[in-house]
């Protein structure tokens, strides 16, 4: 299991398929829902994993003579674990995580009632843009749905846009990967793809965090 862990922490799909086969299709699944959908886990590789599957999707492996993976097949199947993810970390986030906060230690809420209310007012107000962007962003797409379920955010509404926020993350970085792992230079280079995809989707961060600061 740690094996198999360093191996996808390293993207390196070539063992995974000698090793595992048509069960890599299950490993991706459990990524992705893993990532989205507990927030003990925001450490793993989603947008490059997404990225890298989609090169893989339009590679030939020479020993079946066919794609390692099928694009079809992929886009579903990890359009299926975000969306559940995101569900499954929503309601832990308002059947456990809400009740969690509530409780008291000497008299004394953990969490400030109003901190909750202004979490609450956020996601009634900035709710559906947070669910979208936070696909794109790593960490946050694993706290944002929490989040979202211990502020109450309508279930409706988050469902809705978690829906298109999912479509979005998943057909953009994967059929960016099938297209352009075309280019020899980035089958050769995964690893610095990788980090270029990682850097560009925490940059929105930087940059608030940068504005914040000139602001002050």
């Amino acid at each position: 299991m740690v094996e198999l862990f360093k191996h996808i922490l390293h993207l390196d799909f070539e063992w995974l398929f000698s090793n595992y086969n048509t069960a890599v299709y299950l490993i991706l699944f459990l990524v992705i829902f893993i990532e989205t959908g507990l927030v003990a886990m925001p450490f793993l590789p989603g947008d490059s994993l997404l990225f890298t599957a989609g090169i893989f999707a339009n590679q030939m492996n020479e020993s079946t003579g066919e794609p390692f993976l099928n694009i079809t097949i992929l886009l579903l199947l990890l359009f299926t674990a975000a969306v559940l993810g995101d569900n499954t970390n929503y309601w832990i986030g308002r059947k456990i995580g809400l009740k969690a906060m509530q409780i008291k230690f000497k008299g004394k809420a953990i969490v400030k009632p109003e901190y909750l209310t202004k979490t609450h007012e956020f996601y009634a107000t900035y709710g559906t843009k947070t669910i979208i962007m936070a696909r794109f962003v790593p960490i946050v797409r694993t706290f944002a749905p929490f989040v979202a379920g211990v502020a109450e955010m309508n279930y409706r509404k988050f469902f809705t846009f978690d829906i298109l926020g999912g479509a979005i993350w998943i057909s953009s970085l994967t059929i960016a990967g099938y297209f352009l792992g075309e280019i020899t230079w980035i089958r050769k280079n995964i690893e610095l793809v990788a980090l270029g995809i990682i850097f560009i989707s925490i940059l929105p961060i930087i940059i608030e965090i940068i504005k914040r600061k000139k602001s002050v």
